[in-house]
């Protein structure tokens, strides 16, 4: 049987968000998508970009995969790669303008990388896929020493940081960086506070992105 979570939850799209919306999904169908942000996320169910971000249908071209990665470019590649296939349609297909990598904190897939633990499946997909942030562990110099949490933590950042470094490895990403057509964004989203942090293109560093009062308001609420 069809779950009846989804059931319910459909009927209740059907009689509130899809009737008061109705023009737009019209729209929609008849002159198709023509979304300006493609937003990489990860697959964890507590970080919906569409509901971070407040998105109407339309607005945002989603891709998610484990830990919001981005793969190295490929040429001649026999391994498929569904996300460098969904960057490829969002930016030469739909001509997005900008590319946002948004991290999360508590991201389980950065945390099987850096437990270096027994595979979490037993095919291990997922560590295969995580070895992929090799780099940017070794940016962060040897783990020896440090607080777990804390390499935990910057890690997290740093995996962000290699996805905006690999985005400039595919040709036709780089062309409009380049031209000025495309905007390339860092995020990491903080499922307990709801902050969102925005990286600077000037220096790398994370700041907040919302008004700072508000933020200290929702962080003392949390």
């Amino acid at each position: 049987m069809f779950p009846d979570r989804l059931t319910t939850g459909y009927q209740a799209f059907l009689d509130g968000r899809f009737s008061s919306e109705r023009a737009r999904y019209e729209m929609l169908a008849e002159r198709g998508q023509r979304p300006e942000i493609m937003v990489v996320g990860c697959v964890d169910s507590r970080v919906s970009p569409e509901v971070i971000f407040d998105a109407a249908p339309g607005e945002l071209l989603v891709v998610r995969n484990v830990a919001n990665l981005i793969p190295a470019y490929e040429a001649d590649a026999d391994s498929q790669h569904g996300t460098s296939a969904a960057l490829e349609f969002g930016v030469q297909a739909l001509r997005v303008k900008h590319i946002v990598i948004l991290g999360h904190a508590l991201c389980g897939g950065v945390r099987a990388f850096a437990d270096e633990q027994q595979p979490l499946s037993p095919g291990d997909f997922i560590g295969r896929w995580m070895s992929q942030i090799a780099p940017a562990a070794d940016r962060l110099g040897p783990r020896k020493g440090q607080d777990f949490h804390d390499f935990l933590r910057r890690l997290e950042f740093a995996t962000v940081d290699l996805g905006l470094r690999n985005l400039m490895t595919f040709p036709f990403v780089r062309s409009r960086v380049e031209a000025g057509e495309l905007a390339l964004h860092g995020a990491l989203f903080s499922v307990s506070t709801g902050r969102l942090l925005v990286r600077d293109p000037e220096n790398g560093l994370f700041r907040p992105m919302a008004d700072p009062e508000r933020t200290r308001s929702l962080l003392r609420c949390s």
